[in-house]
């Protein structure tokens, strides 16, 4: 590491420092923390110091800067941030007022030169920040020229006529030392002796996100899935990290929107889960998961980089029927003191029948790992052709290991629902309900079929079922599932009768 030469007291030090060592721990909230280490030669006194190339999405306010061996302390006497590099905008922008030249060439292919007075340039500097801090109105608003978003179309006087358009390209003066290239951080720090030291600068910056994937595959016939999870890294944050450590956090972390309030373990290896090479680690840390790529990476401003991160063969799962037959959409927002009073209430019917994948995140079922949430594609092999055909998708939330996923994946072609009300009768002086319940399902299949009825009741003091076909279970207050087989080709018929009483 080159190391920064700091000034004597008083003295200004315009020196560059390209950090090494990078690390990073992204977020699945669209953020990251950055760490890295730098070499500082501090004399005696005020130093002034430039480090050039941070982010263009930093948050000024998140930086620390430190001696992580504590052995010198650092005193930050201020601290700027400038993210305003050059580009023709902002020049354009510092020579509003002025005259310059602007290259045109000929049909002919011969260059000349039009003086040209800028009155005004175009360039939003709401772009800049509004790109920095999310703001998508005026980053659209400053892209479209609109003033809204602090731009507008550029207004060059030539000949003392105005022209809503540059009137070739502009040819500046050299750049002065002021200017800067890329974002860059000053601090002037004081130190109260001479010290050479590896220094840490960390900080918040947005344009950085990573998420999971799954590609779940089974054979044609069976229930067996192999998981494929991938981790995908997308950086947007206007810098490119070489040969970086990268550690992914996952779970529900709080943080602040630009303009929000503010108010008041044990490791496990996955390299069993894949198949040779590296593998990513995991480990509980604070109340999250976080996951560390196995080797150093780099990760490219405006690139989306996939890592695999487990592979699990031979899961065992099952297929789900489920059906939910009351279509109960219409009633939301009605005062639940007069639904019970509403004969019609609940005799909507929906035909479709569920299908969900279950399985266990267990390590006796090829798992036993903290899944990231992201989305779940399934696929079916055509023992045909070999190929893979997609056969749904959705997503799961953040799974703790040994709990069980239970993931929908569409409406079964062959099986059918249908469900009507057989009978609803008021009694005790409107203080009592009782209300019978046909339920059909209808395979059409070649082979029998488990099918849970899923049936919900009012959340009302008391209810009991009494009288049912099948048996049923009791999943909570309110719902209750009957599960059943449907014979190839067949028919189920459930019925039951419920009684509520309040007063």
């Amino acid at each position: 590491m080159n190391p920064i030469h700091a000034s004597a007291a008083g003295a200004l030090l315009a020196a560059a420092c390209l950090a090494q060592n990078q690390a990073i721990t992204i977020y699945n909230q669209d953020f990251a923390v950055v760490r890295d280490r730098i070499a500082l030669k501090l004399q005696q006194g005020i130093n002034d110091v430039q480090f050039v190339g941070v982010t263009t999405h930093l948050e000024p306010d998140s930086v620390v800067l430190r001696d992580p061996t504590g052995r010198v302390p650092l005193a930050v006497l201020e601290q700027n941030y400038r993210a305003d590099t050059i580009s023709q905008g902002l020049l354009l922008q510092h020579f509003e007022g002025k005259e310059i030249d602007f290259l045109i060439f000929d049909r002919d292919g011969q260059e000349r030169t039009v003086r040209g007075r800028i009155v005004r340039s175009g360039y939003s500097p709401n772009f800049g920040a509004a790109q920095r801090y999310g703001n998508q109105f005026f980053a659209r608003q400053a892209a479209l020229g609109d003033p809204a978003g602090g731009g507008g179309s550029p207004i060059i006087e030539v000949d003392g006529r105005l022209r809503f358009s540059l009137p070739g390209q502009p040819l500046f003066p050299a750049l002065t030392d002021d200017a800067i290239l890329m974002p860059t951080l000053h601090w002037r720090l004081h130190a109260a002796a001479a010290a050479e030291l590896d220094a840490e600068v960390s900080y918040v910056t947005g344009g950085m996100s990573w998420q999971a994937s799954y590609n779940l595959i089974a054979p044609e016939h069976g229930d067996t899935l192999d998981v494929v999870g991938w981790v995908t890294l997308d950086n947007q944050s206007g810098k490119t990290f070489a040969d970086a450590t990268v550690k992914l956090m996952a779970g529900d972390v709080n943080k602040l929107q630009p303009g929000e309030p503010t108010t008041g373990s044990d490791e496990m290896a996955l390299g069993g889960l894949r198949a040779g090479g590296a593998a990513i680690t995991e480990k509980a840390f604070d109340e999250f998961h976080l996951y560390s790529l196995p080797l150093p990476t780099t990760l490219r401003n405006r690139e989306q980089k996939q890592v695999e991160f487990v592979r699990a063969l031979g899961v065992a799962t099952k297929t789900l029927y489920v059906y939910d037959g009351a279509a109960v959409a219409q009633y939301r927002g009605w005062n639940q003191e007069t639904i019970r009073d509403q004969p019609d209430y609940g005799t909507q019917s929906n035909p479709k029948v569920w299908v969900m994948r279950e399985f266990a995140n267990t390590a006796a079922n090829g798992l036993g790992l903290p899944l990231p949430k992201g989305r779940t594609r399934f696929y079916r092999r055509d023992d045909a052709d070999g190929r893979l055909e997609f056969t749904g998708e959705n997503r799961i939330d953040h799974t703790p290991r040994d709990e069980t996923l239970r993931i929908y994946t569409g409406d079964a072609f062959d099986v059918v629902g249908e469900r009507k009300r057989t009978d609803y009768n008021l009694r005790n002086g409107n203080h009592q309900l009782e209300e019978a319940f046909e339920i059909r399902v209808r395979n059409r299949k070649d082979a029998p079929i488990d099918v849970r009825i899923a049936e919900r009741l009012y959340r009302w003091l008391n209810w009991q079922l009494v009288q049912q076909s099948h048996d049923f279970v009791r999943i909570d207050d309110r719902n209750v599932e009957f599960r059943v087989t449907v014979p190839a080709g067949g028919e189920t018929v459930v019925t039951y009768r419920v009684r509520y009483d309040w007063q």
